[in-house]
Order: structure tokens, then C-alpha cells, then sequence
């Protein structure tokens, strides 16, 4: 049986292309960048609502290459949760225009000073904000993503190089068809936003290697993709992580209240980053609590990963058991499934968050202000919430308008990263014919 054999020089070939279309790309964006960060509020406000206006004509349109990834997808055998996270409608559509309003809507950060002082000498110190340059987002599954970087990215003065997973192909294509068909009806030049060229991943190891040309990469999506990318690239990187999110019941706490909150955080959207996978429940709240948490649990469909302690109360109120592993410990499910134990106490809840916890969110149910304090110090995330639930750990929650991603680093930009992460600064001094003696 006769075998086809790739002659070495035209993959060599092959290769070389790529990397042309991508740096040609990069090179497009960053002649963007520079005329970006010359327009005013209003050039870019008016993109931004022209995109928005375009995405909700064009919805049909958009619809019907979505309808071919979510087709691929259930083919393929991928799970119900990231389906729906591929997932777009009109509502969703319409959800996602009215996020690029919001952020035309937002103060544009570019040209705010952060801070400014005069020295003794008489020279004028300002530090100012100016955009990144050129901002590549490398992203799974979720076709908003595209939209969101792209709002983002463009009202901070930034240019955009999008590559979205090839499960969201079609979608991401025509998103970005209907945004730079958009923006070329405005002052912002339409390369302000590209996808990247190519669809291997030969395509995303040029990109992560254009240094000088991107400013910034910035992944969002699952451990692996992330750690590939922090990993390999040569360009600067902004991590943003993965949310095995925790929820712990103090021993003073609201039982009513506690239930409703963890009943919000793990089942109002379980396929989101900031939905609870984890339960810590102080032994001194464990009676009253845990038979109506777990109740809720089982009514809303939720598998619960328990230790021993969790087993009796669980099985009592018919939930689905299972005894839980270090696996789950550190999931992020993604799925109507929680891990779930009991502490002694505070500290125990902390240690245990501190060992097993991805960075992004926390949260602490208790009614005692000194549990607060200590919990609030104790652990390390990028996100702490207080008697409210998890999901509250969002960039348009938080009055972004939008985000780019959750940063779970301790440089540059921590937490979801609106309008002024997407900036860095530069130091304007003004003199009147100062010199050094």
C-alpha cells in the first residue's frame, strides 16, 4: 500500500508562509495602534456603537455560522457544558452589542493622569496612561470573547489579534467580518482588529514569538492552554487563570442566606469560571446548614464530591455522592458537580483554599466581622467576596462594561481586566528651558 510523504522543503515552506501572514498581520495591527492612539474619544465611541448596531443587523447572520460550530461540537462528543458556552442566540447577540455600548458609555482611560507633581526645581511630573500597543488574545471555545477583546482593546487604543479555537471557527470569522465591516465606516482604521491568519498551531507558536511587533498576549481559557502559552511565549504575557472558585460557611453565619448564595454561585451558570466547585463548611455550622444546602444541592441537579463528614447529610437529602479526591479538590468542573468538606475550623478553611485554590475568587458566608477580617487576609486570590456569591466576579458586574479576562497574576493587572488594565503609562515632564546641573 502506497504512502504519501510531505517533501521536508514544502512543509518548510509551508511554515515560512505562516509565519509571513502572521508577522504581516502583526505588522498591520501595530500601523493600527499607531493611529489609534491619536483619536479621540469620540473616533472610537463611534466604532464601537457602529459595531454594536452592525452585530445586531447581521444577527441572522451570525446565528447560522454558530449553528456549524455547535454542530461540530455535539459531533465531536463535546460536553453539554462547553457547548453552551459556544453556544449563541439572539439574546446572546443582543447581550453582546449592548456590552460594546456599555463601554463607549465608559470613561476613556487614555490620557488620565495618575499622578502629577510639581518638583522643586519647577519641572511639571505627570504619569500618564497610554494604550498597550498591540494586544493579542488567545481564547477557547467562547465566541463572545472575540466581541469583548475587540470593544476593549479598541476603546483603550489598542489594536486586537484575535485567535479564537478552531471549535469556534466560523462563529469568530464572522464576528470579526461584521466588526471590521463596521469600523470601516469610522475614523479607527479597520485593522484595529484582525483575526490571526492560519488555523494550525504552527500559526499560534509565530504569534507567541512576534516580539516587537505584539505588545502583550493575553490566553483565556482552560490550565493547558494557558500554561502553553506562558511557557512558550517570547512576547510578554498576562496570565489569566482558571477558577477552582471556593465557597466557605463560617460557623456564625445566616443558614437561609448561606444556602441561597452557594445555590447562586454553583448553579446560575456552572460553565463559567466563577462558579463555585468548592465547599468548606466550619464543623459548627455543619448541623444547621449542610441538610438544607445539601436539599438544594440534590433539587438542583448537583453531584456532590464529599468527605466523610459531608456523606451523611448529602445521602440523607437524596443528593448524588460520590467520596472525594484530590482530583476534585482541584477541579474546575464546569459542570452541575461540587467538592465539598468540613473544617474545624477558619484556618483549616484557609490552608486548605491556600493549597488548592487556581487564585481567582474566594468567598466567605459569616455574620462575624473578626472571621472576615482573617479570612479576607488569609487567603490569596484575586477576588474575595463577602456574604455574596461568585459570580459576582466579572468585569461588567464590577461596571466595566466588559471584561478581557481574569487575571490571577500579581503583576500588571489583577482580577477581571476592564479599560484601565489594558493601558500602561508614561511619565510627561514639562520644563521651561531646564537643564541637569
Amino acid at each position: 500500500m502506497s504512502q504519501t510523504t510531505t517533501d521536508p522543503s514544502e512543509a518548510t515552506s509551508e511554515g515560512s508562509a505562516i509565519r509571513t501572514q502572521v508577522r504581516a498581520a502583526a505588522q498591520r495591527a501595530r500601523d493600527a495602534a499607531a493611529v489609534l492612539a491619536t483619536l479621540t474619544r469620540a473616533d472610537k465611541d463611534a466604532a464601537l456603537l457602529a459595531m454594536a448596531d452592525e452585530l445586531d443587523t447581521a444577527a441572522d447572520e451570525i446565528i447560522a455560522a454558530n449553528a456549524a460550530d455547535v454542530a461540530r461540537a455535539r459531533v465531536a462528543g463535546t460536553p453539554d457544558a462547553l457547548i453552551d458556552r459556544l453556544t449563541l442566540d439572539q439574546s446572546r447577540i443582543a447581550a453582546i452589542a449592548q456590552a460594546l455600548r456599555d463601554v463607549a458609555a465608559l470613561d476613556d482611560p487614555v490620557g488620565d493622569v495618575v499622578r502629577g507633581y510639581r518638583l522643586p526645581n519647577g519641572l511639571d511630573v505627570a504619569q500618564v496612561r497610554v494604550p498597550l500597543g498591540v494586544v493579542a488574545m488567545i481564547y477557547e471555545a467562547r465566541p463572545n470573547v472575540t466581541v469583548d477583546a475587540a470593544g476593549l482593546c479598541l476603546k483603550s487604543g489598542n489594536a486586537a489579534l484575535l485567535r479564537g479555537s478552531s471549535s469556534a471557527a466560523s462563529s469568530n470569522r464572522v464576528l470579526t467580518e461584521v466588526m471590521r465591516r463596521a469600523i470601516g465606516r469610522t475614523a479607527v482604521p479597520v485593522d484595529a482588529v484582525q483575526l490571526v491568519p492560519g488555523e494550525s498551531h504552527e500559526a499560534v507558536t509565530h504569534l507567541m514569538q512576534a516580539r516587537g511587533l505584539v505588545d502583550v498576549i493575553i490566553p483565556r481559557g482552560g490550565a493547558g492552554l494557558i500554561n502553553s502559552v506562558v511557557e512558550n511565549s517570547q512576547v510578554p504575557v498576562i496570565e489569566t487563570g482558571v477558577g477552582n472558585v471556593h465557597v466557605y460557611v463560617d460557623g456564625e453565619v445566616d443558614v437561609a442566606q448561606a444556602v441561597a448564595i452557594l445555590l447562586n454561585s454553583k448553579t446560575q451558570r456552572p460553565s463559567v469560571c466563577n462558579a463555585a466547585e468548592t465547599l468548606l463548611v466550619h464543623v459548627d455550622a455543619a448541623e444547621a446548614f449542610l441538610p438544607e444546602a445539601m436539599a438544594a444541592l440534590a433539587q438542583a441537579g448537583v453531584t456532590v464530591h464529599g468527605d466523610e463528614r459531608i456523606e451523611p447529610y448529602a445521602l440523607a437529602a437524596g443528593a448524588e455522592f460520590e467520596p472525594v479526591t484530590d482530583e476534585d479538590w482541584a477541579a474546575e468542573y464546569y459542570s452541575l458537580d461540587i467538592a465539598a468538606g468540613v473544617v474545624d475550623d477558619l484556618p483549616a478553611a484557609v490552608q486548605h483554599i491556600r493549597r488548592w485554590s487556581s487564585g481567582h475568587t474566594e468567598a466567605i458566608l459569616t455574620s462575624s466581622a473578626r472571621s472576615i477580617r482573617r479570612f479576607v487576609a488569609g487567603v490569596d486570590s484575586a477576588a474575595v467576596m463577602v456574604n455574596a456569591s461568585t459570580r459576582f466576579t466579572d468585569g461588567g458586574e464590577f461596571g466595566f462594561g466588559a471584561e478581557i479576562g481574569i487575571s490571577t497574576q500579581k503583576l500588571h493587572a489583577r482580577g477581571p481586566m476592564g479599560l484601565p488594565e489594558l493601558t500602561s503609562t508614561t511619565y510627561v515632564v514639562t520644563g521651561d528651558g531646564h537643564t541637569r546641573d
